[in-house]
């Protein structure tokens, strides 16, 4: 009887340890992709013109994290004038996935600034945590702006997957300072997307992951599941919001975005379903139609496009 539950005892250890070091890893160090990959990748794909991007001012930039670590990225500013867009990538990528988005704000008379998120092409930091300690380095990223170019600037925030997540929670938890916001391709809540990748990826259920996989969170990085959950935050915000996502997203469902959008209940507010593309590939496949509705957008809440 003994070894029978020794044996049940040693079982169930082993199988929270593995469980617990397998999902945390998946998490906290999902490979990543590097700046040149990246850049090679997007030429190649003709997401985004070479010539126009290498005629536009840049500038690089480097501002300490609260967590120890550098925050790395560039400023584009073709224009002397006060209007801005943050750029923040997503998950796996780094800043030149955003050239194309870079590219997009430029000709709607914007100057950019796009950086790192932490682990992330050049920028520290030692893990990804999808939005839970990314919005306090956007939220650095914000204030260096605006101690750089004035307290007066107008300021928006674009964000695709994770840099999404980020953008939402950065406004609704910490600070709904930008004057507006670019939502493209968020989940609802980590529990949620986990849950939905386990089925999809692993044909696991969620209970037989996620309980264990809580606590080895909240052991090895400091925080639980659900402290990720950009559904919470946008219930809280005023400042107005553009949410994007492409119909047939295999990653995010796009329904996720439909529900971010029905649960803003304060400001203004649009959604952009586009017909095609897989995740984060809305611009990529529906330029014309993403171009058009980032400016209705804009002009929907009385800011300019004009160069």
């Amino acid at each position: 009887m003994y070894i029978t539950i020794f044996i049940i005892c040693f079982i169930l250890l082993a199988y929270f340890v593995l469980v617990g070091n397998f999902f945390t890893r998946q998490v906290m160090y999902i490979k990543t992709q590097s700046l040149e990959a990246i850049y090679e990748r997007e030429l190649a794909e003709q997401r985004f013109d070479e010539d126009f991007y290498l005629t536009i001012g840049q500038k690089t930039f480097s501002v300490p994290s609260r967590y120890g670590y550098d925050l790395n990225g560039v400023l584009y500013e073709p224009y002397q004038k006060n209007k801005w867009v943050i750029l923040c990538h997503g998950v796996t990528v780094n800043k030149n996935n955003s050239i194309k988005y870079v590219e997009l704000f430029v000709k709607l008379g914007f100057n950019v600034l796009s950086y790192d998120h932490r682990r992330h092409g050049e920028s520290g930091g030692a893990t990804t945590s999808y939005g839970y300690y990314e919005k306090y380095d956007l939220q650095t990223i914000f204030h260096f702006l605006k101690e750089l170019k004035g307290e007066q600037i107008i300021v928006g925030i674009h964000g695709e997957s994770m840099g999404a997540c980020t953008t939402l929670q950065f406004a609704g938890f910490l600070e709904d300072a930008a004057d507006f916001y670019v939502s493209d391709c968020a989940f609802a809540t980590f529990r949620q997307q986990l849950s939905y990748r386990l089925k999809v990826d692993f044909k696991i259920p969620k209970w037989a992951i996620l309980p264990i996989g809580n606590i080895w969170l909240r052991f090895r990085d400091q925080y639980v599941i659900n402290d990720i959950s950009p559904i919470d935050a946008v219930r809280t915000i005023q400042k107005p919001i553009l949410f994007i996502h492409s119909k047939p997203d295999l990653y995010i469902p796009y329904t996720d975005t439909v529900t971010l959008f029905k649960a803003k209940r304060k400001g203004f507010k649009k959604l952009f379903l586009a017909e095609r593309g897989g995740h984060a590939m809305s611009l990529n496949l529906n330029k014309q139609q993403y171009y058009e509705a980032v400016k209705e957008f804009l002009k929907q809440i009385n800011i300019s496009t004009r160069n």
